[in-house]
C-alpha cells in the first residue's frame, strides 16, 4: 500500500523542524553551507530502498503507479530538493531510458544494480547546445570490439560517484534525426574517462554536477543504432511530466514556513497572518498549489491511460508547473520580507528552497523549449479533438492501467482527451450555477483558439516562429491547468475537493479555512491532504 510506504518513509526521515534530527532542517541546512549531500538523508533512503521505486514491478521493483512515485518523492522534496534530485531523480532519468530502449537483458542488469542501491547517471546536455539534443557532439564511433566514446559531457548528475552512466551520443556526422544513439558506459577505476570540476551554482549546492571526458571510452549501444534521439524523447516525457510534479513538495514546505513565521510576527498591533492582504495571497499560494498538482495528477495518470498523447501534456505540465510553483514561492517571499533571504534562524531553510527550486524552470527542459514543442501541435489538436467531446474516466479517478513504455510517442497526432472532456463535462446537469459558468466560458475560449491554431501556417511554427504565434501555448496551457481542475473535482472522492471552492475563482474564506486547519494538524498542503509526520 501507497499509505504505508509513505508513513515508512517520513517515519524514516523524522520531524523537519526538530533540531535534533540527523535529517531536519538545521541537518540539512548545514550540509548545505557545507556543499554536502545530506549524509543522513542519503541512509535514510538507502534504508527505505528508494532505488526500487524507480524499477518497473516486472524487474523486481515497486514502479507500477507514477501518482504513487510522485507523492513519495514529494516526501522528499519537501525537506530537501538536492536528497530529492541527487539521490533519486537521477537514476530515475536513466532508468526510464532503459526501460524504453535497452535491451531485457539490458534492462533486468540495469535494475540489479538499482536494487543493489548503485547508482546509474545520465549525460545526455551539453552546455554548449542546451535543448538541441540534434546538435550534440559527443561522438562515439565503431571499432572492431564495440563502440568507442570520445568527447565530453558537461554538468551531470552524480556523474563520479555512479556504477554506470547512459549516453547520448552521436554515431553518425550526418545530421538529422538518426545521427545518435543510446550507449551504456560502464565506470570503474582506469575506464578511460575524466571527471571535470563542479560547476558552482547558486542553488543545489550539496548536488554533485560535474562532468566527464571520455578518451576511446568503451561502450555498448541502448537499441538500434541511430535511435537515440526517438528513444530519448519518447522516455523523457516520463521524467518531463513526473519531475515538476515532485517539486510541488517545495512549495509545501515553504508555504508552511511562512504561515508559521506569518503567524508569530507582529505587525501593526497584531499578527501579520491578520492582514487582509496577507490572508489573499496564502489563499492564491494555496490554490495555485493545488492547481499545480491537478494538472500534474492528470498528466500523470495519461502516461498510463493516453501514452500516445503525453507528447502533448508532458510539456505542458512543465511549462504549467514550473510557472505555477515558482510564481508562489516568488509571492511568498514578498510577504516575508528580509526574513526569506537569511542564511540562520528559523526562517533560513527557506531560502535554500528558493534557490534549490529555480532549476524547475529550466532542468532537464527548459520552459521555452515546453513551448517549441507545442507550438507545432496545436492545429492539429485544433482540427481534431478540441471541437469534438470525449469522456475519459481514468484520466482522472480510478486504477490505472500497466505503465507501457513502448507505446509513448513522439507526436499526439491530434488527440486531446483532456480538452476533449471539456464539452462532456458541461453535459452534466449537477453542475453548480458558478462552475457552469466557469466551464462554459472556458468552451468558448476552446472554441476561439480552435478557430485560430486551425488555420496556423506549418512553416511558421518552427523555432523562429513569431512571438505572436508562441503567446497561443500559454493561453492553451491555462486551459488545460483548468479543465484538469474541473474534471478533478467532479471525480473526487469527497472531502474538500469536493467543495468548488478551490476552482476557477477560488473562494478565500473556504480556502483559508482548509489551509489553516492543514497546517493545524500538520497535513499535506497538496491534493492528497495526507498526514505528515
Amino acid at each position: 500500500m501507497i499509505t504505508d510506504r509513505l508513513a515508512q518513509l517520513e517515519k524514516l526521515l523524522g520531524d523537519l523542524h526538530d533540531p535534533a534530527n540527523p535529517t531536519g532542517a538545521a541537518a540539512v541546512l548545514a550540509a548545505d553551507e557545507r556543499g554536502e549531500m545530506l549524509a543522513a538523508g542519503e541512509t535514510a533512503l538507502h534504508d527505505y530502498g528508494l532505488n526500487a521505486e524507480f524499477v518497473p514491478t516486472a524487474l523486481g521493483g515497486r514502479l507500477d503507479d507514477l501518482e504513487h512515485l510522485v507523492e513519495v518523492m514529494r516526501s522528499v522534496y519537501r525537506r530537501d530538493p538536492v536528497l530529492g534530485l541527487g539521490y533519486g531523480v537521477s537514476s530515475l532519468i536513466s532508468g526510464v531510458l532503459l526501460w524504453t530502449a535497452a535491451s531485457p537483458a539490458q534492462a533486468e542488469a540495469a535494475a540489479t544494480r538499482l536494487l543493489d542501491g548503485e547508482r546509474i547517471a545520465v549525460a545526455v546536455h551539453e552546455l554548449a547546445h542546451g535543448n538541441d539534443m540534434t546538435g550534440m557532439e559527443l561522438a562515439a564511433t565503431l571499432a572492431a570490439d564495440g563502440w568507442l566514446i570520445n568527447g565530453r559531457k558537461e554538468v551531470v548528475t552524480n556523474i563520479q560517484r555512479a556504477q554506470a552512466v547512459v549516453v547520448f551520443a552521436r554515431t553518425d556526422e550526418k545530421p538529422g534525426p538518426r545521427s545518435h544513439t543510446l550507449l551504456l558506459v560502464e565506470r570503474a577505476p582506469g575506464d578511460q574517462t575524466t571527471d571535470l570540476p563542479r560547476y558552482a551554482t547558486s542553488g543545489m549546492r550539496g548536488l554533485q554536477l560535474g562532468g566527464l571526458q571520455f578518451d576511446d571510452t568503451p561502450a555498448v549501444a541502448l537499441g538500434p543504432v541511430g535511435s537515440g534521439l526517438e528513444q530519448a524523447l519518447r522516455a523523457l516525457q516520463v521524467t518531463r511530466t513526473v519531475l515538476p510534479a515532485m517539486a510541488t513538495g517545495v512549495l509545501d514546505t515553504g508555504l508552511r514556513l511562512a504561515i508559521t513565521h506569518l503567524s508569530q510576527r507582529r505587525l501593526y498591533g497584531g499578527t501579520a497572518i491578520e492582514l487582509p492582504h496577507v490572508r489573499a495571497v496564502l489563499g492564491g499560494v494555496f490554490a495555485d498549489l493545488l492547481r499545480a498538482e491537478a494538472i500534474s495528477a492528470v498528466g500523470t495518470r495519461a502516461l498510463h491511460v493516453v501514452p500516445g498523447s503525453a507528447a502533448v501534456y508532458s510539456s505542458a505540465v512543465k511549462f504549467a508547473v514550473s510557472k505555477l510553483v515558482l510564481d508562489a514561492m516568488d509571492r511568498l517571499s514578498e510577504l516575508l520580507g528580509a526574513h526569506f533571504y537569511l542564511r540562520e534562524g528559523p526562517m533560513a531553510l527557506f531560502q535554500k528552497l528558493v534557490r534549490d527550486l529555480a532549476p524547475v524552470g529550466f532542468g532537464h527542459i527548459a520552459r521555452a523549449a515546453c513551448q517549441m514543442s507545442l507550438l507545432p501541435q496545436l492545429p492539429l489538436l485544433a482540427r481534431r479533438s478540441w471541437r469534438t467531446q470525449a469522456d475519459p474516466t481514468a484520466l482522472f479517478h480510478g486504477d490505472l492501467p500497466e505503465l507501457r513504455f513502448d507505446r509513448l510517442a513522439l507526436h499526439a497526432g491530434g488527440q486531446d482527451p483532456v480538452a476533449a472532456s471539456l464539452a462532456s463535462a458541461l453535459q452534466d446537469n449537477g453542475l453548480p450555477h458558478a462552475v457552469r459558468a466557469a466551464a462554459q466560458a472556458d468552451l468558448a475560449e476552446l472554441t476561439d483558439l480552435a478557430e485560430i491554431c486551425a488555420r496556423l501556417p506549418i512553416a511558421e511554427l518552427g523555432v523562429d516562429a513569431p512571438a505572436h504565434h508562441y503567446d497561443l501555448v500559454p493561453r492553451y496551457v491555462r486551459l488545460l491547468v483548468r479543465i484538469s481542475c474541473l474534471q478533478l473535482w467532479r471525480h473526487s472522492d469527497g472531502g474538500f475537493l469536493a467543495d468548488p471552492a478551490w476552482l476557477h475563482e477560488p473562494v478565500e474564506d473556504v480556502l483559508l479555512a482548509e489551509l489553516f486547519s492543514r497546517h493545524r494538524d500538520h497535513c499535506y498542503f497538496g491534493l492528497s491532504g495526507r498526514s505528515l509526520v
